[in-house]
């Protein structure tokens, strides 16, 4: 408006130049200042304009890239934590998980798919489960709970319930991990109880390359932050420091427990290319020199012409400032414009036209055949009938499709115009602009989709074969013993509507472990298979059989099922079972033994039918082989007898009930105390003193004797330290030790803990359940009692089957002969005969002998002469507990006649 105003007041005072005023001359150079700061301020703004438009793109651009690989990253993390999550489902039922089940199940996690590193299973937080075993197996038996560097984070995991990502951290091994620990509980009588953890680690290299972090043709630098899930406020622990402190673009990655953030950057950063800003900035500084020109020529003219001269001048300026906007827009949108004139067909392309079809500058007119030759085979059909159908309805016009540049490379392009009626000549007038990128960008999308679909099914594929690997023996096929609770659930949930199990029967194979140790795991393999199929084929089609242990099969009778039938089924199972089977050419014999239960005595659960077959099954066990036996009444009742047995022992054990009863052993020759023996005793608060035939069998059967062994050994303890500061002069105590103790791995830790004297203590091992069957446990432990200073005897000798070979490998310090062998030697030369021999055994292999059992002073004699070293029995003292054997201690001994 400046600039029309001084034209209006110069067309209204005309003059000529060569008259021009002081004040004239002024106002001309004002206008040309005026004019020029008008040129520089909208040249600024355009500028800035230009430059935030460029960064803007370069923002977009960078945005969709990190959130292609934020999508990736967060795919496969998750993808892995599904996998493991799988594995978890078959943790759950199957708590007591062996290692080499736990390697079978976690290889089919490492496919080339996941990330996986290893995977490690720590029951009670303590590491006993880890696969792949190479390179990790230092990892076993680490205690989570003793481990400063683990301990909070674990903890924090079972407390939380619930899975925790961290890292990434350097790994021993080498490399970085993100380690997810994952809490895993079970159903313990209907309650949730704490299992331990899982942890998984996945490998960060494979990770970050798998999503594309570490694609070297990457145009863009890339940080990632928010170590250990903590999000944008945490650590940086990828790529370059400087991405965070240029203005990045972020996305965050979402985890199961937090997050992470990706930044990024252009490589080159966020200024523009310099040649465009410059070509631009070029463009504009032309633009502001054609507006000066107009004014310098008006200025110089001649007043007649300056009338026509300002108008001409004022057209041209709203035509530039429109040019100027249109090539603004038009450059960056980098949108290409052309015009059609529908009665001549005449075509007018720009030069971004141009540069999109990549046509020569040879070909000064392009026409409609020129645009044809540039389609793409597969979209020249389709385009030109859309073209044609836009001229045809004179309507709006909209296609996409594909050209092919001189060099082969293929564009895609997106295409709008409409027809306008310009004059008489109608014209269609349209928009071209190049979507490849978009396209790309599309596809790259799909892909990743299709192939996070592609692993959903992968996923979904292995979580159904782990799950039937869970519920089904992988030899024999069969249902395993979680398949049997869920059927024996939906029977009981049944059973209120119609009862529908019956009956079950347990089926336990007979001589099935010398078959393995005879003919090798192959045979015992091939007839559990045998068994299995023989099984299929003798119940009806609505029973069920499945595989519950190494050698045990169970039967569920669905229909009502008589004792008769149920008496015939077993029959014809073991009569089956006997017909031996032939495996590698040779005769695999073997038999069974059967356990039946139904559905009576008030059992309100499926499960409880388990129980009693159980019980019946060690009632036929019990009667000899090859026989099967129903749970009855009586049963029922011994069973409930047997519980409240156990229960008060378990309670008499908390109570301190079981207490040691000391009797004395004397030297053979001049009858001197040479120690005493310590047997259990319980003394029941209403039953009174109780001696172990009344409870051993129950102990043993719920695995108890070991506590009581311990109990009697800490009393016995302390007893002989009371004994050694009164100067009773009793050297030693003799303890007896079950098999259940030998078996524990940390005996010998145990023991350490209660600083035994070297030669004050001996372990008395019963012979009929230890020699010749002990295995590498046993014998370690007994080299760790012998190194402790305790000496070892044989109790019960003469009863069992031990061979001389296996009591010159154990080497006793002493013999005790049974009393069985002892007490008739009075009235039996065969029995005085046998015990010579075990003395002479003794005597032969530097062992002492001691016998028990001797009642009378005939016997000592006897014994005396035989060459017996130490004598024990009711002919020198019962039993006593520590308060009277002090008494007896003191007075002279009296012996029995």
């Amino acid at each position: 408006m400046a600039i029309g105003s001084w034209v209006d007041h110069m067309g209204s005072k005309p003059r000529k130049w060569a008259a021009k005023s002081v004040g004239g001359i002024f106002g001309f150079r004002s206008l040309l200042l005026a004019a020029f700061a008008l040129i520089v301020v909208v040249g600024v703004l355009a500028d800035l304009q230009n430059r935030e438009a460029a960064e803007q793109d370069l923002r977009i651009s960078v945005s969709e890239r990190i959130g292609l690989m934020r999508a990736k990253l967060e795919g496969n993390i998750n993808g892995n934590v599904q996998l493991v999550r799988g594995l978890i489902s078959t943790l759950k039922t199957e708590p007591d998980m062996s290692q080499e089940r736990f390697a079978e199940l976690s290889s089919h996690l490492f496919t080339d798919n996941s990330q996986l590193r290893n995977i490690a299973g720590a029951p009670d937080l303590v590491i006993s489960l880890m696969y792949p075993m190479a390179g990790n197996g230092r990892a076993i038996g680490l205690d989570f709970r003793k481990n400063a560097a683990q301990r909070e984070a674990v903890l924090q995991v079972r407390d939380e319930g619930k899975m925790i990502i961290a890292g990434p951290v350097d790994l021993v091994q080498g490399g970085q991990g993100v380690i997810g620990r994952f809490p895993v509980f079970t159903e313990v009588d209907g309650e949730r109880a704490f299992w331990g953890i899982v942890s998984a680690v996945i490998d960060a290299q494979r990770l970050f390359e798998d999503s594309g972090l570490l694609d070297p043709d990457l145009p863009i630098d890339i940080a990632v932050v928010g170590r250990d899930a903590k999000g944008a406020s945490g650590e940086q622990f990828f790529g370059q420091a400087h991405v965070l402190a240029s203005s990045p673009v972020t996305a965050d990655v979402v985890l199961p427990n937090g997050s992470w953030q990706l930044a990024a950057i252009p490589k080159t950063g966020w200024e523009p290319d310099s040649f465009a800003i410059w070509w631009r900035r070029a463009l504009i500084i032309a633009a502001g020199f054609l507006v000066l020109l107009p004014i310098l020529i008006a200025g110089h003219s001649s007043e007649q012409r300056k009338r026509s001269m300002r108008e001409l001048q004022i057209r041209e300026e709203s035509l530039q400032r429109l040019s100027r906007r249109l090539e603004l827009a038009l450059d960056a949108s980098k949108v290409g414009v052309w015009e059609l004139n529908l009665e001549t067909d005449e075509l007018v392309w720009d030069d971004r036209m141009r540069e999109l079809y990549d046509v020569p500058d040879t070909v000064k007119k392009p026409d409609v055949d020129v645009w044809r030759g540039t389609l793409h085979p597969d979209d020249a059909q389709r385009a030109e009938a859309e073209f044609e159908e836009a001229l045809r309805s004179r309507g709006q016009y909209r296609s996409d499709f594909r050209v092919v540049s001189r060099k082969g490379a293929v564009r895609h392009i997106r295409a709008k115009a409409a027809v306008h009626d310009v004059g008489n000549a109608p014209r269609i007038i349209g928009l071209n602009w190049d979507v490849t990128a978009d396209v790309k960008l599309q596809d790259a999308l799909k892909q990743a989709k299709s192939e996070m679909e592609q692993r959903n099914a992968e996923l979904e594929a292995t979580k159904a074969k782990i799950e039937h690997m869970a519920l089904h023996d992988s030899l024999t096929g069969l249902p395993n013993r979680r398949f049997l609770d869920i059927e024996l659930s939906g029977s009981a949930t049944g059973s209120k509507r119609g009862r529908s199990a019956r009956a079950l029967l347990i089926v336990d194979l007979d001589r099935f472990k010398q078959i393995n140790d005879t003919f090798g795991h192959a045979a015992g393999d091939a007839l559990l298979i045998h068994v299995s199929e023989a099984l299929r084929s003798l119940i009806r089609p609505t029973d069920f059989v499945a595989r519950i242990g190494g050698d045990e099969f169970v039967i569920v009778c669905r229909q009502y099922t008589d004792a008769t039938y149920l008496t015939g089924l077993a029959e014809s199972i073991v009569e089956h079972m006997r017909e031996p089977m032939i495996h590698n050419g040779n005769e695999c014999r073997f038999g069974v033994s059967i356990g039946i239960s139904t559905a009576e005595y008030g059992i309100d659960e499926a499960s409880q039918l388990l129980v009693n077959a159980d019980l019946a099954l060690y009632q036929a066990k019990s009667t000899g082989r090859n026989r099967f036996a129903f749970f009855t009444a009586e049963l029922h009742a011994a069973t409930l007898r047997t519980k409240t047995l156990a229960d008060e022992m378990l309670r008499g054990i908390e109570e301190g009930e079981f207490v040691p009863f000391y009797q004395p052993q004397f030297d053979a020759s001049d009858h001197s105390i040479t120690g005493v023996e310590a047997v259990a005793r319980w003394r029941h608060p209403v039953h009174g003193t109780l001696t172990p035939d009344r409870f051993l069998d129950v102990s043993d059967e719920f695995n108890v004797t070991a506590a009581i062994d311990r109990a009697i050994l800490v009393q016995t303890l302390e007893d002989m330290k009371s004994w050694s500061q009164n100067d009773l002069g009793i050297p030693r105590a003799s303890v007896n030790v079950s098999a259940q103790r030998l078996h524990d791995p940390e005996l010998h830790e145990r023991l350490a803990e209660l600083n035994i004297q070297p030669g004050t203590l001996s372990f008395e091992l019963v012979e009929s359940i230890f020699l010749d069957d002990y295995d590498d446990v046993v014998l370690r432990n007994i080299e760790g009692i012998r190194a402790m200073g305790i000496d070892i005897e044989i109790d019960d000798f003469g009863t069992g089957r031990t061979s001389i070979v296996s009591l010159m490998k154990l080497n006793p310090r002493r013999l005790k002969i049974d009393r069985q062998l002892i007490i008739p030697m009075t009235t039996s030369r065969a029995s005085r005969q046998l015990a010579k021999s075990v003395i002479e055994i003794g005597k032969a292999l530097n062992i002492g002998v001691v016998a028990e059992g001797v009642e009378t002073m005939r016997h000592a004699q006897l014994l005396k002469r035989l060459g017996c070293d130490i004598l024990q029995g009711y002919a020198f003292a019962r039993p006593m507990p520590a308060e009277d054997l002090v008494a007896y201690l003191k007075k002279p001994v009296e012996l029995s006649a």
